[in-house]
């Protein structure tokens, strides 16, 4: 066969042995892990399509944009930390490694992390924080505190080099000088700026230097302004028991702060003009109250001294109102003189006319003392009479009572038991004696026949163990067979090992 081949195909094949042919597993392989060392995690952003989310809880999707598209795939340990439900259509932002999958040969990203991109998603965030807090009664009015009408100490927690509070500075300085300020600096913008918001309205809470807080900052996107959207921010607004204004942003823009928060101030400048008067005008009304009082004042003197001169006019003289006194009292006392003697007749002779009526006493004594002598008299001769009727009555029922009562008899028929209980005394004795000598008798004769005696001249009972028969002869029993014997004194368990 050899000497078929031509010598052109023999360098053909000498040419092709030292080529390095790669297979395709080798080729697909090398490529991944060319793709692997090369890119780091990379953070991707695209719209999802050709969703797919079976059973196994892996998601697969496509991640595209208006020009290219690839494929993604984010396992069951990395999707359980998602937020959200993925779906087709969603603008999202991917943290993911840059792979080939080999059994198709296929270029794809394996996502580590997803979260929504652009502003929609923190809207929505917004609005579901905004929902959940407003159910808990974050926003209620009820929790609402007034503003004081002039603190004498105001605190702001803001970036100490934005332009929010140098506007809130100007103008608390415009209206009301003398008004003191206490700054608490922290970041407005940034990841932790919302701890630093916190805690900053917590230390002045906690402090209580100042009578009135204003939280806020200056203008900006839905990003730059999202730390007064934050949980912390809101619940220590609530929890603070200082009064406070929200002053975050532009007119039209509305934070989480906004709505917890007393008082919602449009921008930073109109937060502080809700926090102070402005002192011209207050000194203005001060001079206008002052003068509406000096007036009220002289029209109710003005008012009480006419009222006290119509009531001297009215008034009369001293002297002749004590003439008139006098008069009075006099005429009074001549009429109380005239009653006093009319009463006095009038009992006099109400008097005589009752002694006229009533006898003198002691008639009616002598003539109770008579009747007392002759109700006694006859009491005595009553009781007397009643007393022998009652010994009489009595003797009589005496003889009646030992005429009926047998006393010869009831000796008879004592004596008679005495007897008979002496003769059933001496047959009871009689019988006991007699039944002593039988029992004795007995005894005897058991104590011949009792198996005991017999026991105790060192014989014994066989029985069987489980039956309890007594064995008579040895042919009853079995080799094995347990037995107990009965001794005069105890028992023994045997078992038979032999017989004869």
């Amino acid at each position: 066969m050899a000497s078929l081949m031509t010598s052109d195909s023999q360098g053909k094949l000498a040419t092709r042995a030292v080529k390095d042919v790669y297979p395709v597993s080798r080729l697909v392989r090398e490529v991944r892990l060319m793709l692997d060392g090369s890119f780091p995690l990379l953070w991707v952003e695209g719209e999802i399509s050709n969703l797919a989310m079976p059973a196994s809880g892996h998601i697969y999707f496509t991640l595209k944009d208006s020009a290219a598209q690839v494929r993604c795939a984010m396992f069951r340990g990395r999707n359980q930390q998602l937020r959200f439900t993925p779906e087709n259509g969603m603008q999202v932002l991917l943290r993911v490694k840059v792979t080939l999958y080999e059994g198709r040969g296929e270029f794809q990203l394996v996502v580590e992390h997803m979260e929504e991109a652009g502003s929609g998603a923190l809207q929505r965030a917004y609005e579901a924080l905004k929902a959940r807090l407003g159910q808990e009664g974050l926003f209620d009015t009820a929790h609402k505190k007034p503003l004081p009408f002039l603190p004498q100490t105001i605190g702001i927690v803001s970036s100490p080099d934005g332009a929010a509070v140098h506007d809130i500075l100007h103008v608390l300085k415009r209206r009301f000088p003398a008004i003191k300020v206490i700054l608490y600096p922290v970041a407005v913008q940034g990841e932790t700026a919302p701890r630093q918001i916190a805690a900053a309205i917590q230390t002045a809470d906690q402090r209580q230097e100042c009578d009135l807080l204003i939280v806020g900052r200056g203008g900006g996107s839905l990003e730059d302004l999202w730390s007064f959207n934050d949980e912390l921010v809101a619940r220590a607004l609530f929890a603070c028991q200082i009064p406070t204004i929200s002053a975050v942003g532009h007119e039209i823009d509305f934070t989480i702060a906004d709505f917890v928060a007393d008082v919602r101030a449009p921008t930073p400048s109109a937060a502080a003009e809700l926090a102070v008067p402005e002192a011209r005008q207050l000194a203005l009304n001060l001079r206008n109250l002052l003068q509406n009082l000096s007036s009220r004042v002289q029209q109710k003197l003005f008012n009480e001294q006419r009222h006290i001169r119509y009531l001297t006019q009215r008034l009369p003289r001293p002297q002749q109102q004590l003439k008139l006194q006098q008069q009075q009292l006099k005429r009074l006392q001549s009429q109380l003189d005239y009653s006093f003697q009319r009463r006095i007749q009038s009992k006099q002779q109400q008097l005589d006319y009752l002694s006229a009526r009533l006898p003198h006493p002691q008639l009616r004594i002598s003539w109770r003392q008579t009747r007392l002598q002759d109700l006694s008299q006859r009491f005595e001769k009553a009781f007397a009479i009643q007393q022998q009727h009652f010994r009489q009555q009595s003797q009589n029922l005496t003889d009646r009572l030992k005429r009926l009562v047998p006393v010869s008899r009831l000796k008879q028929q004592q004596q008679l038991v005495e007897a008979l209980s002496a003769q059933l005394n001496r047959l009871t004795r009689q019988q006991i004696t007699d039944h002593k000598k039988q029992l004795m008798q007995l005894m005897r004769t058991l104590s011949v026949v009792s198996p005991l005696n017999t026991l105790e001249r060192g014989y014994s009972i066989t029985s069987d163990e489980q039956s309890g028969n007594v064995i008579y002869r040895a042919d009853e029993v079995a080799i094995g067979q347990k037995l107990q014997i009965r001794l005069f004194e105890g028992q023994l368990n045997c078992e038979v090992r032999e017989k004869k």
